[in-house]
């Protein structure tokens, strides 16, 4: 599936606002970490609440997994401080955090049975036989594999694996599940399914998920809030819908998604915020945000799902180009067209199988909205 297809199931699908007046479940103030003379986090300031689906994503190397490890007990923070469900957690170990995470690989333990591989976690506890049977019969329910217990883990597909490993973390009742990437290793197919159960087991729980990906898509379709990382920083925190139509700067609308960028000069502004920017020369129509004044250098990005490319008739009501790039993407089809002194601009629009190829070299039209751009700082 392409990302604009799975943009256009977020549109459909997008998960409701989280609600603000929720208990705070994991609080950081100011937690960094630092390797010898490498920062790989800068200082961390941030809430996430009880019940939330809360992702962190970015790049690799950017400190998402930094984070997730310190929130767990894994590794120790430089700098700050850190409570889960309002006690400070500073120098504890993992075990003592009411924390559980779920690996990429799963990590389960290959010369166990599934429901030996669920319970372990109870044993050290010296939980009760009796509890520990009834706890691992639940937790296999819950992921839908309650006829799996007597099996190896070889005899599991990669799906069935990662479902029991978020079983064997649910089962200790954990106040906040950490996920880190564990979606990561699954085919395509794979991730889609595992993303409706991670939706599923959510739902059904009410916990607090905190859940480490690289992947724009998987983090929009199944959280409530995300936090953009780059370098170590968080760079945007907001709704899925806020980092994508409302990115704060070029590193968070290159990462969420696909859009044509070109930097120009504030030419013109009215009072309701419409204007137009300047670029080489062509008069790009925007909504200019209060922050910018005519004059300001910006850069103005552009999705390519919000770009219309038709053939051009007699009044073109936007933009004269020649098409020189057509290409067939499944759900969708994708047009570079070559705007001239402006550079060229790529569009995406929904196949409906009924289109027809308008043609290398074809003249069109190329149109948007004045709401579609985003204008974002230069600097």
């Amino acid at each position: 599936m392409t990302f604009a297809a799975r943009m256009t199931m977020f549109q459909q699908e997008a998960s409701p606002m989280p609600d603000d007046t929720r208990e705070t479940a994991v609080s950081l103030s100011g937690i960094g970490k630092t390797f010898g003379d490498t920062t790989a986090l800068e200082p961390v300031t941030l809430d996430i609440k009880k019940g939330e689906f809360f992702s962190l994503l970015g790049p690799s190397g950017c400190g998402k997994t930094t984070l997730l490890r310190i929130i767990g007990g894994f590794e120790h923070p430089t700098s700050g401080a850190l409570q889960i469900g309002g006690q400070s957690v500073i120098g504890r170990p993992p075990f003592e955090r009411r924390t559980n995470m779920v690996f990429q690989h799963g990590a389960l333990f290959p010369h166990l049975t599934v429901a030996q591989n669920i319970a372990f976690g109870l044993e050290m506890k010296k939980t009760p036989r009796d509890v520990i049977t009834r706890k691992v019969g639940e937790a296999l329910e819950l992921v839908r594999l309650q006829d799996f217990g007597d099996r190896k883990i070889d005899q599991l597909s990669g799906g069935q694996r990662q479902r029991i490993a978020m079983a064997r973390a649910l089962v200790n009742d954990p106040e906040v599940l950490l996920l880190d990437e564990p979606l990561g290793a699954l085919d395509l197919r794979l991730r889609l399914q595992m993303q409706d159960e991670l939706r599923r087991l959510h739902k059904e729980i009410g916990g607090t998920f905190i859940f480490v990906t690289h992947d724009q898509g998987e983090a929009i379709s199944m959280s409530d809030r995300i936090a953009v990382m780059s370098r170590g920083r968080i760079q945007q925190v907001g709704s899925p819908r806020e980092v994508y139509e409302r990115p704060v700067n070029r590193f968070v609308a290159e990462f969420m998604g696909h859009s044509n960028f070109y930097e120009g000069t504030v030419e013109t502004k009215a009072a309701d915020g419409l204007g137009d920017v300047n670029l080489h020369g062509r008069m790009f129509p925007c909504r200019i945000p209060p922050a910018f004044d005519v004059g300001s250098k910006v850069f103005v990005a552009l999705r390519y799902e919000r770009v219309e490319v038709q053939p051009l008739g007699d009044l073109c009501a936007g933009l004269e180009g020649t098409l020189i790039d057509e290409a067939y993407l499944g759900p969708t089809l994708q047009r570079t067209v070559d705007l001239g002194p402006l550079g060229k601009i790529i569009a995406d629009s929904a196949n409906n199988g009924r289109e027809a190829p308008l043609g290398i070299g074809a003249r069109v039209c190329v149109r948007w909205t004045v709401d579609s751009p985003t204008v974002l700082s230069a600097i």
